[in-house]
């Protein structure tokens, strides 16, 4: 059964006009990660092919390919086995090749779809031993290389498809079927298909292993300055520090290089501001014979010598902290007579912690104190530092200024790119959503219209249902509409709250009528209110708080069936709030979802494969209100096809029993309109 040709070469031969390019492994592993992740992001695909070279390989991915399971219709991944790999049916079809075939030389990855299509097809280009380099290092596994094509062009990518295909079938003959419904389906994918591949997964991807081989050739680098001579570490320690963009990595690369290199006693860095009065020590280098700081509350307000940093804004240092008073150039600093993390008033901190001498150096970026580099001597050791010394000193802590400023610029760049991110899946689902919404209804509207324009003789009956849909899916489009402009007001803060006294169940009793209209004209579940008659009275909107009720109403409706229940009841919360569930016994929410509902434009099931209709906003629209009431939504549910549960809280009347009975009587005048949506 082994086939000792290659992919590529049969995909070459296929297409002469394509040239290989020279790929190394880290490369490949970014570009499949990159590929895979347009899948993971709901483009959609109906085939998608992976072939590892081993079943080692495989595992690493396998939790992957569980989830791009549940985005394409086939996904078969292929690879030679050393364990438990075998081939089988499970979530997706698994294809165990014999280790002869030319397939264990080869990384393969098709990805095809409607609106999106693309394969890497590559085979390991071996480097002959005689021409290594014997005094090099054997070449670390992302150091291999490959040979091959990586290409959206769709044709390529159909025709490599085909390629994979057949070498599946004499390993799984049995997938004969479905295997012929691929190469079917592949054809109109040829014929039909467009392709909308977004780059910048790619180019993070690419990024993100670039970092990866830095981080792991500066480890190296690292580890060789440590033998070389001391004026060398500024460099080594920069470049350890400066690596990274994590500031808690910074601080224990720091400390522990620092003090390493100075072989001091002590050595502590932490963050801090001028006016700040205590920290707690998180970051500590300790020599021999010193007690640990870690955990400990270190006083800044009440220490003569942090003050001193500040105010000159350079490092000071005391050769001889046990001297009482120190001398800091002819100016007399004493240390208070207490102990600054420990709160005794027996001993000095000096005297606690054993310091002989103390140097204490800023960390400052455009004069602003970020934070400070402690190093201390102790067990009756005195230290002169010398100007090399403190000149080492002074390098890191500007180096450690600058990789925290990196680090926080990294932070906001993260967040932008978060929010671009959010913003376009919203761009995304906007334009899925509205398209397949508005198409609907239109499509219908015109065929109405047509068919009473071109049939002046059709019977009242007929001409009667034609008018009743056109008008049915007219609403629909209108409430489309009324969503988008509903939350546009809510989110650009343009709503105006008329706050007021009023009871809970007259805002539930005008929703219920509104939805059991509804009821009488389909099959809806059960609809039960238990809303107690001596709960107090709510600072609300009425008009809007009703509007909530009817979108959580049509929400649970929307995924319970006929024969289930939905019930409304309300409690008070403490003293100042009330809540409010409105609970199902219908589909439920997956764990992982119960925030990801209320999210703009979020469809249960995928904007263009779903079985109910809706826009995605009536959740999003409704935490816009309770927040906007001065209260708090969230969803609970015991998983699916377990019912759901949403919750909300609004701020209750703090007022006496008479004016109460008055803020009723105002209340049930003042709610006389629903939102129509």
């Amino acid at each position: 059964m082994s086939n000792p040709t290659s992919v590529l070469e049969d995909l070459l031969q296929a297409l002469p006009d394509l040239r290989p390019q020279l790929y190394f492994k880290s490369s490949l592993t970014a570009l499949s990660h990159a590929m895979e992740d347009q899948v993971l992001a709901g483009v959609d695909c109906s085939l998608v092919i992976a072939s590892f070279q081993r079943e080692r390989f495989y595992r690493q991915e396998a939790h992957r390919y569980l989830r791009i399971s549940e985005r394409a219709e086939q996904v078969y991944v292929l690879a030679a086995p050393e364990t438990d790999f075998t081939s089988r049916s499970d979530q997706y079809e698994t294809i165990a090749f014999v280790p002869t075939d030319a397939l264990a030389q080869e990384w393969h990855l098709v990805v095809v779809g409607p609106r999106y299509a693309a394969c890497l097809i590559c085979r390991e280009k071996q480097v002959p031993v005689a021409t290594a380099d014997a005094t090099m290092p054997v070449a670390t596994d992302q150091a291999r290389r490959f040979e091959g094509i990586w290409t959206f062009d769709r044709q390529t990518v159909c025709i490599a498809a085909n390629l994979l295909l057949d070498r599946i079938l004499p390993y799984r003959p049995e997938l004969g079927a479905k295997l012929a419904q691929a190469k079917a389906q592949l054809q109109i994918e040829q014929q039909t298909g467009s392709n909308d591949a977004d780059p910048e997964p790619f180019a993070e991807r690419l990024v993100t292993y670039l970092q990866a081989g830095q981080y792991k050739l500066l480890k190296a680098y690292r580890s060789i300055a440590a033998k070389e001579r001391k004026e060398r570490l500024v460099n080594s320690i920069t470049t350890a520090i400066r690596r990274s963009l994590d500031p808690e990595e910074i601080f224990t690369v720091a400390v522990r290089e620092l003090g390493q290199a100075l072989r001091i006693c002590r050595c502590l860095i932490y963050r801090c501001k001028e006016t700040d009065t205590h920290v707690v020590i998180q970051h500590e280098y300790l020599g021999a014979a010193s007690g640990s700081l870690l955990g400990q509350r270190w006083a800044l307000q009440d220490n003569p010598l942090f003050q001193e940093v500040v105010q000159r804004k350079e490092r000071v240092y005391v050769a001889d902290a046990q001297a009482n008073p120190w001398v800091l150039e002819d100016e007399r600093v004493v240390l208070p007579t207490r102990s600054l993390a420990t709160g005794s008033q027996s001993e000095s901190v000096v005297q606690r912690w054993t310091i002989e001498s103390w140097l204490m150096v800023p960390v400052m970026h455009q004069n602003r104190l970020l934070g400070m580099v402690e190093l201390h001597t102790c067990g009756g050791t005195l230290h002169e530092w010398t100007d090399a010394e403190l000149g080492l000193v002074d390098a890191i802590a500007a180096q450690i200024g600058v990789a925290l400023i990196q680090a926080e610029a990294y932070a906001n760049l993260e967040d932008l790119n978060q929010q671009l991110e959010a913003l376009d899946l919203t761009r995304s689902n906007l334009i899925a959503i509205t398209g397949h919404e508005l198409r609907t209804p239109l499509s219908t509207i015109q065929i109405c219209l047509e068919s009473l324009s071109t049939e002046p003789d059709m019977p009242p009956e007929l001409r009667q249902v034609m008018l009743q849909s056109a008008l049915t899916d007219t609403e629909r489009m209108r409430k489309l509409v009324q969503d988008f402009l509903t939350l546009s007001q809510l989110e650009s803060g343009r709503v105006q709250w008329h706050l007021e006294a009023l009871p809970l169940q007259e805002c539930v009793d005008l929703a219920l009528s509104s939805i059991r209209t509804r009821q009488r004209q389909s099959d809806l579940p059960e609809i039960t209110a238990q809303v107690p008659p001596d709960l107090p009275l709510l600072k609300t909107d009425g008009e809007w708080l009703v509007e909530v009720f009817s979108k959580l109403l049509d929400n649970a409706c929307k995924f319970t069936g006929p024969q289930g229940r939905i019930m409304i009841q309300a409690h008070a919360n403490g003293r100042q709030m009330l809540e409010v569930t409105v609970a199902d016994t219908g589909r439920g929410i997956e764990p992982n979802r119960l925030e990801t509902v209320f999210d703009r434009f979020y469809q249960e099931e995928g904007a263009l494969r779903r079985t109910t209709g809706g826009t995605g906003l009536g959740l999003a629209i409704c935490r816009q209100i309770i927040t906007g009431l001065g209260g708090r939504i969230w969803a609970e549910s015991a998983g699916k096809d377990r019912g759901s549960q949403f919750h909300f809280t609004l701020p209750i009347v703090r007022s006496e029993p008479d004016e109460k009975r008055t803020q009723t009587k105002t209340g049930r005048s003042k709610i006389s309109r629903v939102r129509s949506n």
